[in-house]
Order: structure tokens, then sequence, then C-alpha cells
């Protein structure tokens, strides 16, 4: 980044929890930008780590989508660094991510260009892994940047957010890549059919990513299971499979969802911050990464009970000759095993305590060891 000259200065925030959240100010082109960066627990400066940007909704704070989105207890498993960009103000003091509405002029690429650089700077980043998600306008954003920034972002993640007109009829991505959508079908912020003056419909979005990748056009799909019935809301999962490098592009369809971030708020039968680190840990700038995505097809499962201490069962619908692994969170396969029945039990013992995967044909689920 020729143009925008770096000054950095750290201090340690009162308000985050933990040594390794930290408060990072850098001067971008003469603005002065904050992000919170996340440095998990089992770190290693001796291997390149993946980075991940999860970006905060029109109005909120870097702070308070650092709260409620829990990346930094899968990036202390996943071993992930997280960085949480804080917007600036607009014409209205609110603070936002410029994706091409109203007069902005703020250069939230340049920013985010910047925090790469402080990143790859004074840590040990595998810069073919980073990936950006983000809340409403934070979703937005990271559409925006796969297609401005392509070069350096891998994958990307929108929660509630989709694509503004700008940024849809502007893209210019320069490799196939992996998106992910979860939206509710009730979202009364970003509707989900769309809105001409700021925001493409999801399924427009989805139909982008899926013919620029040259993915399946019909998806695959697995209705989610309807655990927290008091949510009010169910969920489907479409994949589109099969495209260039081996990429796919999926949808979490929450029908009756409004504008939530699932597993925080809204719907309780998924869980956004873990769905979305799963999806990431399957690909990087060359596509799929092979040791996490030779997957089958969908399997209905369940795990119970979860969190566990010492074993877990397996619960399937459909279990005739399937395959399972468990997985840490960043793909590395722990060990694997035949499911033997309809409530197939593995011992866990070995493992120490933690966030993993259990994977069984396409299907992945999440589940910690107390």
């Amino acid at each position: 980044m020729k143009s925008v000259i770096l000054f950095f200065s750290l201090f340690i925030s009162t308000l985050l929890i933990g040594q390794q959240s930290q408060n990072i100010s850098i001067d971008v082109n003469g603005t002065d930008r904050q992000f919170i960066l996340y440095v998990p627990n089992i770190y290693d400066a001796s291997t390149a780590a993946p980075l991940l940007f999860c970006f905060h909704g029109y109005g909120s704070s870097a702070s308070t989508n650092y709260a409620y989105t829990k990346f930094r207890d899968i990036a202390d498993t996943a071993g992930f660094v997280l960085i949480h960009p804080q917007g600036s103000t607009d014409a209205f003091g609110t603070p936002h991510f410029n994706v091409g509405w109203g007069t902005s002029n703020v250069d939230d690429v340049a920013f985010t260009e910047a925090m790469i650089e402080y990143a790859e700077g004074n840590y040990n980043i595998n810069s073919s892994r980073i990936y950006s998600t983000g809340m409403s306008n934070g979703g937005f954003m990271s559409y925006h940047l796969a297609c401005n920034l392509s070069d350096k972002i891998a994958a990307v993640a929108s929660v509630t957010g989709s694509m503004s007109p700008s940024t849809f009829n502007n893209c210019n991505p320069s490799h196939p890549t992996p998106a992910l959508q979860i939206h509710g079908t009730s979202d009364g912020t970003v509707p989900y059919e769309g809105d001409p003056l700021f925001t493409k419909g999801i399924d427009d979005v989805i139909n982008y990513w899926v013919t620029y990748n040259n993915c399946d056009p019909t998806a695959s799909v697995t209705p989610i299971p309807d655990i927290n019935a008091g949510d009010n809301t169910t969920v489907d999962h479409f994949v589109h499979g099969g495209g260039d490098n081996g990429v796919s592009v999926e949808l979490f369809k929450v029908y009756d969802g409004d504008h939530d971030w699932p597993g925080a708020f809204g719907n309780l039968d998924i869980d956004a911050s873990a769905e979305v680190w799963k999806f990431f840990m399957q690909f990087d700038l060359n596509g799929a990464i092979a040791s996490v995505s030779s997957l089958e097809k969908e399997v209905d499962f369940e795990v119970y009970p979860n969190p566990a201490i010492n074993e877990i069962q397996l619960r399937a619908t459909d279990y005739s000759e399937k395959r399972y692994a468990i997985l840490s969170v960043n793909g590395e396969e722990l060990f694997n095993g035949f499911l033997n029945g309809a409530a197939t039990t593995i011992n866990l013992t070995g493992l120490s305590s933690g966030m993993y995967l259990v994977q069984v044909g396409r299907s992945i689920r999440k589940f910690s060891i107390r």
C-alpha cells in the first residue's frame, strides 16, 4: 500500500478481556483509525496463522461486535489472529464502513490494507488465508472487499448484510471466491428481497457468486434441526458446490428471522460465528484446502451431550457405512472411525478442554469439551 503512511501506537484497552486483546491506532492517509486485535492463546510465531476480520454494523462498534460474536473463543482453538475494525463516523455522526452509500468518501479498502500490513508486520500471518465477515454494514463491507481487495481476501461471509448496488455493479474479483450468507427472511433492516436504494436482494447476491465461481446452480438443501423451537424461526442450509478451484457458495436461510446474529440473538439453532469459521477453514486464496474440503453429501446428525466431558454420542438418521472424523477447529483431523448404529459413542479422554468439530459426510457440527 504505497500511498498509506502508517504510524502505529498500541495501548491495552480497559474495556477488553484478557492480555491478548489490544486496541490499535493507525494513521491511514492522515486519518486516525482504530481496531481491536486479538491474538489467540495458542499463537506460535513459528507457524503462519490465518487472519480473520469481523466488521461491525452501521451505528455499532468494534467492542460491541467483539463481545457478541465471540470469535475470540474460536480463535483460541483454531489459532487465527482476529481483527475487529472500528468504523469512522459519517455525515450523521454514525460509525460506518463505506460501501458506496450516500456521500461518504472514507477509503475503508485502504484501511483494511493498512490493518493487513500491521498484522503481517507484527505477527506471522498466512497471507493466503485472510478472511472477512461482519454484521449488517460489516457484511456489506466483506463483499466490498471481495470485489475491491480480491488479491488479499480468500473468502467472505455476510451475516444480515448484502451487496450495495455500487459494489454489485462494479465488482471485479480476481479469483474464485467462496461466499457464505446468513440472513433472515423477515429482516426489517436489510430486506431479504432487497431495496433498490441501498441493497441487492439476497437471491441476487447468491446468484452473482454462484455464476462468477461456476458453482452448481442447483443447491443441495439441508434443513437444520429446530432444536430451539422457542425462537420461532427455522433454518435451511443451501450449498452450491462444484465451483472453480473447489469453492462453494452457501446460504443459511433463517425463516422468519430478523436482523440478528444467530447464536447470540434471534435464531438459536445455529451459531453464526461457528458456521462462518467452519466455512472459512475450508479455503485459501487458491480455493479448497484438500485436507478439510474432500467432503461427501450432507448427513443429518446430532452431537450429544454438548458440552461434553469424556465422550459424545453421534445420533444419525442415516448411519450406514458413514465415516466420522474429529477435527480441531482449524481443520486438522485428530482421529476418525465409522458410525456403528443410530447412536455411536466416541471416547474423548485423549483431548483437552476446548472447541472441536465432528464431520460426517459433508456435514460438520461444533462441540466443546469441558
